[in-house]
């Protein structure tokens, strides 16, 4: 049994495990990520809960080829050098080769972290058996990753692959990434729940209000799928042009690249078929290739939190080169 060593470096937590080649996680550790931290304590708790993992899996260092690792932010994954990474506050830093002098030298792969999510679900999840595949996860942002031949897409400057950052609406709602009416400000998680709250304010007799006991501080990007499901018209309009918002972006990726999957991760991915059938029905309508003999399928991402993970610890086979 072959063994390989994944860790998802995230803005709350770390993750790393060891994963065997049936890509199933046998043992796990974690550390937290206490952000705002210097990039070489995050590393040094990187590699203790890797050694962690290693030890319950009753597997040595030296054993292992390489560990791959999934970072927020503008990765170049020659080098092993983060770029940029606001979530973290990285600029420029070697993380490869600082996480590699931790492990014994140990070689380091290194992704954008969605990417590696796009990844584990290629090989291990919604993907399998494609060679084109894109995968969005709806969270607090609109996080993505191409597999082209196999094969993971990032631009030649490691910051392509940001369908979130794509227009939906001109002059539309101010993104985080200072740009008006990209695809995040209205089809992530955020997104949604800012919708959500103004179509309560202007209906107070919605029973949205009562799904939040009055307060609009807990909303949440289930409220309106909850009062849809309850015959609340309010709620069902929300879901409406959420689904209709994330179908356009959705319509647009096919219209590029004509994946033979799109795989929808996240929070908001745990609706099911309340997303996936209005979404493959606007395909079915609006894509240009509608009319051909095989046309992409929209799925419900399977690996849930582990998608990352297992994607970074299989990271090595995701590049053409290096």
């Amino acid at each position: 049994m072959k063994y390989y060593a994944g860790i998802d470096l995230g803005g709350t937590n770390i993750v790393a495990g060891i994963v065997d080649e049936h890509f199933v996680i046998v043992a796990s550790a974690k550390r937290k990520t206490a952000l705002p931290r210097p990039c070489d304590a995050i590393v040094e708790d990187m590699a203790a809960a890797l050694k962690e993992a290693a030890a319950q899996a009753g597997i040595s260092l030296k054993e292992l080829e390489y560990v791959g690792l999934g970072c927020p932010g503008m990765i170049d994954y020659h080098h092993g050098v983060v770029v940029y990474s606001n979530n973290l506050e990285f600029y420029h830093e070697p993380l490869g080769e600082k996480l590699s002098q931790q492990l014994e030298g140990l070689p380091v792969w290194m992704a954008n972290d969605a990417d590696a999510a796009a990844f584990g679900e290629f090989k291990a999840g919604a993907g399998r058996g494609s060679e084109h595949m894109i995968a969005i996860t709806l969270g607090t942002g609109l996080g993505s990753g191409i597999i082209i031949h196999s094969k993971l897409y990032t631009g030649f400057a490691y910051g392509g692959a940001e369908f979130g950052h794509s227009l939906l609406v001109k002059d539309g709602e101010l993104c985080t990434c200072g740009r008006r009416g990209c695809l995040e400000a209205y089809a992530s998680a955020t997104g949604l729940i800012r919708m959500t709250k103004r179509h309560m304010e202007s209906n107070r007799d919605s029973m949205m209000w009562k799904l939040v006991d009055g307060d609009l501080n807990r909303v949440s990007g289930r409220t309106a799928f909850d009062a849809m499901r309850q015959g609340d018209a309010e709620g069902s309009r929300v879901v409406e042009i959420y689904t209709e918002c994330l179908a356009e972006g959705i319509v647009n990726i096919v219209n590029i690249f004509q994946p033979e999957i799109i795989c929808i991760g996240g929070g908001l991915s745990k609706e099911g078929d309340t997303l996936l059938k209005p979404i493959n029905r606007y395909i079915e309508q609006y894509a240009f290739s509608r009319f051909a003999d095989k046309n992409t399928v929209v799925r419900i991402a399977e690996l849930g939190n582990d998608a990352g993970l297992i994607g970074a610890a299989f990271l090595k086979d995701a590049f053409h080169c290096r």
